[in-house]
């Protein structure tokens, strides 16, 4: 059987693939797993019931799957808040917050609307190990006690979950955006109520775009993977900056005032240099993904700052951050970790901060990402090859060695297996855009020659 959680959660087509009883099975063998901590055992043993946190994104689907799992949770014997729409970040700190035993959330990310997904946190708003997921898969199959009487569980609102957040994210600020025009898109999603409150609390003039959900048109031409609009909104309006989320409000990409993007791995390099001067820097160190790009480790080299690279995918990211203690990390995509204020990528934080530098040093967001220049990068995506030939191809390792030895220290090449497709991704910076494009579509060849199924 294939497994059920991908890289984030369960995720798939609403009422399709992501069905009411999927959702309602999940909820129960999460109650199982979950629900028979530390934490809840203590909270049986005082007469209550293990509590766990729901929110969702704003798409159709999330009214039906969020009941879904409400309803599983509370069949299970536990006590349901339901926040309602907020963020995923929202949804991690409030669980930590009120010290709740886990959480879900219902939420397809960056997604278009058809799409849904169930993620689900661990006590203190942690992702899930590999290990506990595949309990939880085991459990969907076993038959699970249910409680009767009083032993159900109970489902309330949760009033104050927006304004808790709020006050957390502005507590988190060395600086107040007082005097900065951001023109923020909030993509349609679960920040369109959430982070224009906390913008204008902490001083900043406003434009906001990708604010009006309908339950269809969450990153429907708007957020952090459709950033056209917001770099046309920001000329416009003679905004200092633009702020994009994603549906779920995880991510964060910026452009600047001439509305040139500011990526991921800009933002991680204004963060650490900043964190760095200010002493918030866990040992000098800046965690991110091999797919970050080259320009980012010259940087951070430029600037005394160690930097530890994971497997593509914000969990293991987290995972390094988690087990050695590092305050910073994150992805090229806006995933940005600040493990101080955060257990996961926090898309509004991650906004604010980067405008909070803005004001503290006076800077131009260009003048700031340009602590770090972006190394030409091209991705190419070879289909229908055995992915794990890579490891083992003589003639296709020599020609990687080639293009490595072309570029020498000026650029880099990376080939990976897809995780869930077979195809294999050939990844190539350099010092200029036409040798990256030339070496990766040689590479391409290569490997669509020597692997192709």
């Amino acid at each position: 059987m294939p497994r059920l959680f991908g890289t984030d959660g369960v995720r798939g087509l609403a009422n399709a693939d992501l069905t009411a009883d999927l959702a309602l099975g999940l909820a129960q063998a999460t109650a199982v797993v979950l629900g028979q901590g530390r934490s809840a055992e203590a909270r049986r043993a005082a007469g209550k019931r293990p509590v766990a946190v729901l929110a969702r994104d704003p798409r159709v689907s999330g009214d039906f799957l969020a009941a879904a799992v409400a309803a599983g949770l509370a069949s299970s014997g536990v006590d349901v808040l339901d926040a309602g729409i907020i963020p995923t970040p929202a949804a991690a700190f409030l669980i930590a917050d009120i010290d709740a035993d886990f959480g879900v959330m219902i939420s397809a990310s960056h997604n278009p609307a058809p799409d849904n997904g169930i993620k689900i946190f661990a006590r203190g708003g942690r992702k899930l190990p590999d290990e506990v997921e595949a309990r939880i898969e085991h459990h969907l199959t076993e038959p699970n006690l249910a409680p009767t009487g009083a032993g159900v569980g109970r489902i309330r609102r949760f009033a104050d979950a927006e304004d808790r957040y709020v006050v957390h994210l502005l507590a988190s600020l060395p600086h107040r955006l007082d005097g900065i025009h951001v023109v923020l898109d909030c993509a349609h999603g679960a920040a369109a109520g959430v982070s224009p409150e906390v913008f204008r609390d902490a001083g900043a003039t406003l434009t906001i775009i990708g604010n009006d959900p309908d339950g269809m048109n969450i990153n429907d031409g708007v957020g952090s993977t459709h950033l056209d609009l917001l770099a046309q909104a920001v000329i416009e309006n003679g905004a200092d900056i633009g702020i994009a989320h994603d549906g779920d409000a995880d991510r964060c990409l910026a452009v600047d005032a001439d509305g040139n993007i500011i990526n991921g791995d800009q933002i991680m390099a204004i963060l650490a240099v900043s964190m760095k001067e200010r002493g918030h820097l866990t040992d000098n160190t800046l965690v991110a993904t091999v797919m970050s790009n080259l320009g980012l480790r010259v940087a951070m080299d430029e600037h005394g700052i160690s930097m530890v690279q994971t497997k593509v995918g914000d969990r293991y990211v987290l995972e390094e951050m988690n087990e050695h203690g590092f305050a910073l990390g994150g992805e090229q995509s806006g995933h940005v970790i600040m493990s101080e204020f955060a257990t996961t990528g926090d898309g509004i934080l991650t906004g604010l901060h980067l405008v909070s530098e803005m004001a503290r040093t006076g800077k131009t967001a260009a003048e700031l990402a340009s602590v770090m220049d972006v190394y030409p990068q091209i991705l190419v995506n070879v289909k229908d090859v055995d992915r794990n030939g890579i490891h083992t191809d003589e003639i296709l390792a020599a020609a990687v060695l080639s293009a490595e030895k072309e570029l020498g220290d000026t650029g880099r090449v990376l080939l990976r297996p897809s995780g869930t497709e077979q195809l294999v991704r050939v990844m190539v910076e350099a010092a200029d855009q036409p040798t990256a494009d030339r070496l990766a579509h040689a590479l391409a060849d290569v490997v669509r020659e020597r692997l192709t199924v």
